[in-house]
């Protein structure tokens, strides 16, 4: 991944891209958040279906996930490691998400994200994605407060 020099201009591209992403999403912004992905993207989400090959059948994943949510979404991006040459570029990222349920319960966790970038007609555009959470061997069950 990056070492300490300066980040090329790839780098700086992608970083704007995922800064205007998490934008969208902490305001719930379909439109422009769809505005990230690639027509054929493939993502391995949380939400089921948990395996989607298009932005459009991924958009129903985040309609249900905003329909469930109150109001704006608390998401922070941290560690953040980006690495592009020419064409193709990829990050991850540990995601902290915080939000208020329609119901009135509280959502607090952290979920991992690699994006694996395109430069498609000029832009960058996420043409795979994979969330996780970390689980528990002897549970099998999630951990959503394990942050590394």
């Amino acid at each position: 991944m990056p070492t300490a020099a300066s980040p090329t201009v790839e780098e700086d591209e992608i970083r704007t891209r995922i800064d205007g992403l998490a934008r969208a999403l902490r305001a719930k912004d379909l439109d422009a958040l769809m505005a990230y992905y690639a027509a054929d993207t493939v993502v391995f989400d949380l939400r089921p279906p948990t395996q989607v090959q298009s932005a459009d059948v991924y958009r129903k994943n985040f309609e249900a996930w905003f329909a469930s949510v109150e109001g704006p979404i608390d998401y922070e991006i941290h560690d953040l490691r980006i690495e592009a040459n020419g064409d193709v570029g990829f990050c991850h990222s540990l995601s902290h998400v915080r939000s208020t349920r329609t119901g009135g319960d509280t959502a607090d966790y952290w979920v991992r994200v690699t994006s694996g970038f395109l430069k498609i007609k000029g832009r960058w555009l996420i043409a795979h994605e994979h969330i996780s959470m970390p689980i528990d061997l002897q549970t099998m069950q999630a951990q959503p407060n394990v942050q590394s």
